[in-house]
Formats: structure tokens, C-alpha cells, sequence
């Protein structure tokens, strides 16, 4: 059974993963005003966003959900995390290109942003990982194959391979950015994860809340 966070759990944790997955989505937005390259599954959520007149929030939402159909079959538990994973990063990266302008033309700060988008994404990782209220839609295909057999390096690539590729057809922007997400992101996470998480919740799932209600109940006899 799944850990169910006790409230004084959800207080401590729930913030933390809220502001994580906002900066997360303030770095995707980042790379995508930079206009050198994005990360795989943005790519594909450029393309779809530029054949169907969608913003790439509302594309980044209904993927998201569709992606959450497949742990159906995998058997994937969907957590607090996952379920707010869906709802944030779509509406921060509208809400960011909203209020940014239409373009930038200065190399440098197309730089910069390209670089601290990356930056920013992987602490936004780390905050919403380190929280440990669930994996995002796209981690828990790549956890759930894992669980069958499949390689999770070999999972991941595979997926991501094939996103991309769908999303360059499909005309999202494929360059500098992307190959420096796919080198930089990891490395960083793996650096700040360690001080950014929080410990593991005990041990508690809804059999021994179950268990716990009998145990505690007054006798009748």
C-alpha cells in the first residue's frame, strides 16, 4: 500500500512540491522565450501547441493527463505530487509567456535564460522530487516499465527519443538548449536532490488506518 500522509505531513510537503513545480514551469517558460532548443517532452508540446492553436500549457495539461491513462495498464498509484504536476506547470508556463514579450532579440540574454532555465527546472526538481508526495505523469510510465522488465535508462531514452522526434516534426524548436537539458538537467538534480528532500514519510498506509480503527475501537461487549 502507499504511505498516506498524516496532515501535519501534507503541511510540510504540499508547499514544498507546489513551489517546486512552479519553478519548474517558470524554467520551461524560460527556454522557451531563450528560442535555442527546449527539453524533449516541451519540444513535443511546442509542436502539438503550433498544429492546434493550443497554448503549450494547456498541451503540457492534457499530455499530461493523457500520459496518466497509460499507468492504468502499468499499475501506476497516482500521489498528491502527480495529481498537482498536471494542474501547476501548464498554468505557470501560460501564465509566464503571458506577461513576457513576444520576443527576444538579444543573444546574451537568450543565453542566459536558456542556462538559468535549465538551472531553474532542476531546482524546481529537486523541491518537487524531494517532496516525495508521487512521480510526475512522465516519470511513473518510465518507473512502471522499470517495474516490468524494461531498463529505466533504456525506458527513459526510448521515450524521449521518440518524443522529440515527434516534436521537431511537428516544428518545435530543437537545439543548443535541447542537448544542454539532456546533459545538464541530471547532473544537477543529482547535486541539489540530496539537500532539497525531505526525509521519507513513515510508513503508514490505509490497511494499518484500518487495523488502527478496529484496534482502537471501544468494546461493545
Amino acid at each position: 500500500m502507499l504511505p498516506i500522509p498524516s496532515t501535519h505531513e501534507l503541511l510540510r510537503r504540499v508547499p514544498r512540491v507546489v513551489f517546486g513545480l512552479v519553478l519548474f514551469g517558470v524554467g520551461v517558460s524560460m527556454m522557451i522565450l531563450a528560442n535555442l532548443g527546449l527539453s524533449p517532452w516541451v519540444v513535443f508540446h511546442q509542436g502539438v501547441s503550433l498544429h492546434t492553436g493550443l497554448t503549450i500549457g494547456v498541451v503540457t495539461i492534457i499530455t499530461g493527463i493523457a500520459v496518466l491513462l497509460l499507468w492504468i495498464p502499468l499499475r501506476e498509484r497516482i500521489g498528491i505530487g502527480t495529481v498537482l504536476n498536471v494542474m501547476i506547470i501548464g498554468v505557470v508556463i501560460d501564465a509566464v509567456l503571458w506577461i513576457a514579450p513576444d520576443s527576444i532579440d538579444q543573444l546574451w540574454i537568450r543565453l542566459v535564460l536558456m542556462v538559468g532555465g535549465v538551472v531553474t527546472v532542476a531546482t524546481g526538481s529537486g523541491f518537487y522530487i524531494g517532496g516525495g508526495l508521487g512521480p510526475g505523469p512522465r516519470d511513473g510510465v518510465m518507473t512502471g516499465l522499470a517495474r516490468r522488465g524494461v531498463p529505466i535508462g533504456i525506458a527513459r531514452i526510448g521515450i524521449e527519443v521518440t518524443v522529440l522526434v515527434a516534436g521537431w516534426l511537428l516544428g518545435g524548436t530543437v537545439g543548443v538548449g535541447t542537448v544542454l537539458f539532456a546533459f545538464g538537467v541530471g547532473p544537477l538534480i543529482h547535486v541539489l536532490l540530496p539537500k532539497l528532500s525531505l526525509e521519507p514519510m513513515p510508513s503508514r498506509s490505509a490497511e494499518d488506518d484500518d487495523h488502527s480503527s478496529v484496534r482502537n475501537r471501544p468494546s461493545t461487549s
